[in-house]
């Protein structure tokens, strides 16, 4: 089985990092981490990371996986790398992704009609694409499974890893991996966090990113949605 994870510059690691180390234990399976080049892909935690292939390596995936992260607006605007995401998602038995990844997904054109997860910061922009936006950790829709915001891409990789390899094989990884989360503060969601946190949240995407949802409808015009 191969399977295809999108690498980008200004990615989210995590977004990748977490379900590549739940499904590099399925077994039988090559995973590859594709961009344009073989250069070190710089992510937003201020590292890099190596690509194994790139798109010329790797016209076809049995799974495809898109992460999500700040720099999935240039993504978007590169034909090259939309191209590659379009014409390897329609020919694959899985087409998935990690939180907004799945807006890379949907401006190529693979989520029209279909039920898709996000992170909670972007989620209803999935409907500029004709998805339908679903507020779960994860979502499943015939062989789309799109994951929730970063941390939800473990728990989407081993939904995954039981529909591939049942759900005894996904019990032994989780295991393995010892993933019992006990997060130490009741944050993890808007509807959680206090109104403070999240305001301070959305400041600081604003100052990261200025003008991100605005860009991104200007790019899915662009694209004839």
């Amino acid at each position: 089985m191969n399977i295809a994870f999108l690498l980008f510059p200004n990615l989210t690691q995590l977004d990748l990092a977490g379900p590549a180390q739940v499904l590099s234990r399925l077994g039988g399976a090559r995973l590859d981490l594709v961009w344009k080049t073989l250069d070190p892909v710089p992510t937003d935690a201020g590292f890099s990371i190596l690509p194994t292939a790139t798109f010329a390596d790797v016209p076809a995936a049995d799974i495809l996986c898109v992460p999500g992260g700040l720099g999935i607006n240039s993504v978007i605007a590169d034909a090259d790398a939309l191209g590659w995401v379009r014409r390897v998602g329609e020919g694959a038995q899985w087409v998935t992704s990690v939180c907004t990844g799945s807006l890379i997904l949907g401006a190529a054109g693979l989520l029209k009609g279909y039920r898709a997860g996000c992170h909670w910061g972007q989620i209803e922009q999935l409907r500029l694409f004709g998805a339908e936006p679903v507020s779960e950790r994860t979502v499943v829709d015939r062989n789309r499974v799109t994951g929730g915001g970063v941390t939800a891409g473990i728990d989407f990789a081993l939904h995954l890893t039981a529909m591939l390899r049942g759900e005894d094989h996904a019990r032994l990884v989780q295991l393995s991996l010892e993933y019992d989360p006990q997060p130490p503060f009741a944050s993890g969601s808007p509807a959680q966090a206090d109104p403070a946190t999240v305001d301070a949240y959305r400041r600081r995407v604003a100052k990261l990113v200025p003008n991100r949802d605005a860009e991104l409808k200007a790019l899915a015009e662009r694209l004839g949605f």
